[in-house]
């Protein structure tokens, strides 16, 4: 029993583990911040605003010491939320241990570790594909031979629910993303053919547990089911124990409103259902998100409550006295076979064009993504599917949840005070060990030698996050997946077509389309609502200019200046639109372009919103904005109005 946390500073996570501990939670789950995530320190100028916002900063090994300070490691499950700087992030815990005398062997614990979701949902990437699967590989190597008990790798298809995914699709891709790091351990020829099934029973998963009960269930079956046919055919592991499908799951977040966000209570607990009535498709570990997470981070009491769902269900209820209850029902095995079914169609086309990290270079595995979410979008945008709160029973009482209150909030001091606290750490460090570890890592890369050993060591002798993720980027390269936002959403009905008739007259007054730019600024990597509003822009008859995630306030207004676009869209969901957007209005003013609209969308709450339209913000979208043709129509006015 977990709840995700992590915040503000590596000492008030500490606090925060120590209180959800004493509250019966049975182990951790982590959150990083995201320049942590992604491989920045703290005082880089792309971790502006986002120092500590969605998680705990963890820039070298001191700030590991201070989070699990009086944790005994040797006792405690470990869950890190971690991908393109796993390793690095690893080698940090392994060290802390070693700093305590906690023999590696005894570790227990997570890396999530899976990349290929990255590139198509939650954005934290950094390296290539095949170079990214080969710290993957090296990670899984080590782990088998030094930390046994570690799952080195987690494979999610939660974020791929998050990103669109219909339950065929993320069965499918999430499956064919098990099968390219397997392939890529067994090519490595670093486990042998005996030990490899005890390798593939290390391979656990991570899996999105919707509001639809039924599919949701059945969809949990036959994961089961296939991933242990896939073990037994494909890998010939032949003890049913390595085939076993392990995983942990978080409930949809997707699905939770920003209205009336006291009904997200019901759909916490029916969600968690779905991954728990099946006694041969049950989650090992859940993790429930916040009623009001929609809102914002929430504060520790909201994550007792979601803590108290799962105790409740473990130990009031007579769930696990009993096997399980769905087998023999004709019903639930037909829809699990027509899930099986689909899903090995959809494996065998990425097979059939090369296998996962084709697909996703070629773009498809990411456009199918967006065409379904597109298709999500626009059906609760025209009631087909049904939010209640959202598009339908909108009348309310007031809630006696004070949901303003409930949110918490991360004190731009503190971020000041980590940042200058980490320039203090690298002017007091023996600057001659710190060279010569880097220098060692570099060669250990270029030999390409398994990263972790190297890495442990680095973390020992005063290493940066963004050091280490640095020198792996001078050896390995960077990269930028496709965005998949050139598919079209061919929509075609009344209300479209009234928005189309107003951007042609828009676009007709120009004389030119009108031309919008879709920025993601920082670090947030989650570009789901951003790409929905770049296709159905594009949609509609504007012309978009949309550059993926990770973009400096400075190659924004740049991007202005070269393409003197009519409206500038910035997408930012990680709590830092009071540092980045005044930094970009500042830029767009030294550059002449103060005239040109601007408007925020992502997760702002209400009390933000008189700071930034006094900034000159022309308007602001947050979840409870679900309708993509309003949101159009708003801006051709704005556009109209400027011009």
């Amino acid at each position: 029993m977990r709840t995700y946390a992590g915040h503000s500073t590596a000492e008030a996570s500490n606090k925060l583990f120590k209180t959800n501990l004493s509250k019966g939670q049975t182990g951790l789950s982590i959150a990083f911040d995201l320049p942590t995530q992604t491989g920045y320190d703290s005082d880089h100028i792309l971790s502006e605003g986002e120092v500590g916002k969605v998680g705990v900063p963890i820039s070298n090994m001191e700030d590991m010491l201070a989070l699990f300070n009086g944790i005994p490691l040797d006792k405690m499950n470990t869950s890190m939320t971690i991908n393109a700087t796993a390793a690095w992030l690893l080698a940090l815990y392994c060290a802390t241990a070693e700093e305590n005398n906690v023999e590696l062997k005894t570790l227990q614990g997570t890396t999530q570790n899976d990349i290929i979701k990255e590139y198509l949902s939650r954005g934290t990437y950094i390296y290539p594909p095949k170079e990214s699967i080969k710290l993957i590989s090296d990670m899984i190597v080590f782990c088998y031979k030094n930390i046994p008990k570690w799952n080195p790798t987690n494979i999610c298809s939660y974020h791929l629910q998050e990103a669109g995914a219909t339950p065929v699709q993320e069965i499918a891709f999430s499956l064919s993303n098990a099968i390219c790091i397997l392939d890529a351990v067994k090519d490595s020829g670093e486990i042998s053919e005996n030990e490899f099934p005890n390798v593939v029973g290390r391979i656990s998963f991570f899996v999105n547990a919707g509001i639809r009960f039924v599919e949701e269930l059945c969809k949990m079956r036959a994961f089961t089911e296939m991933w242990d046919e896939i073990c037994l055919k494909r890998y010939k592991v032949e003890d049913p124990k390595y085939r076993r499908f392990r995983y942990g799951v978080q409930v949809n977040s997707l699905g939770l409103t920003a209205q009336q966000p006291e009904n997200n209570v019901a759909r916490i607990i029916i969600e968690m259902l779905a991954v728990t009535l099946s006694k041969n498709a049950r989650a090992r570990a859940i993790q429930l998100p916040g009623w009001n997470e929609a809102l914002g981070l929430p504060k520790p009491w909201d994550q007792q409550w979601s803590l108290r769902f799962q105790q409740i269900l473990a130990y009031e209820t007579d769930l696990l006295e009993y096997s399980d209850l769905f087998d023999g029902s004709p019903i639930i095995q037909e829809k699990v076979n027509q899930l099986k079914s689909e899903a090995y169609e959809e494996i065998d086309k990425i097979e059939g064009m090369g296998g996962t990290t084709v697909a996703l270079e070629n773009g498809y595995m990411k456009e199918s993504l967006v065409s379904s979410l597109s298709q999500r979008s626009y059906d609760i945008e025209t009631n087909k599917k049904e939010i209640i709160g959202v598009n339908c029973y909108k009348e309310t009482e007031k809630s006696p949840l004070l949901v303003d209150e409930s949110i918490q909030k991360v004190d731009e001091k503190t971020a000041k005070d980590k940042t200058n606290s980490l320039k203090k750490y690298k002017k007091n460090r023996n600057q001659k060990v710190v060279d010569e570890s880097l220098k060692n890592l570099k060669k250990a890369l270029e030999n390409n030698e398994n990263i972790m050993p190297i890495s442990i060591q680095c973390a020992s002798n005063g290493i940066t996050t963004g050091e280490w993720a640095n020198t792996l980027r001078e050896v390995l390269g960077e990269y930028r997946p496709p965005t998949g936002t050139s598919v079209s959403a061919n929509i075609d009905d009344k209300s479209t077509e009234g928005v189309r008739e107003k951007v042609g007259l828009v676009n007709k007054k120009l004389g030119r389309p009108l031309k919008i730019l879709v920025g993601k600024p920082g670090l947030d990597g989650h570009s789901n609502g951003a790409e929905q509003i770049a296709v159905r822009a594009r949609d509609v008859g504007m012309e978009v200019i949309y550059h993926g995630i990770r973009l400096t306030p400075q190659e924004i207004v740049s991007t202005v200046e070269q393409e003197n676009v009519d409206l500038v869209g910035l997408s930012i969901l990680s709590g830092s639109h009071l540092s980045i957007v005044p930094r970009i209005m500042e830029l767009l003013g030294e550059k002449g372009f103060d005239a040109t609209p601007l408007i925020v969308g992502g997760i702002i709450p209400d009390e933000d919103h008189a700071i930034l339209k006094n900034l000159g913000v022309k308007a602001i979208y947050t979840p409870k904005d679900y309708s993509l043709n309003e949101i159009m129509l708003d801006f051709a006015k704005i556009v109209e109005a400027a011009n």
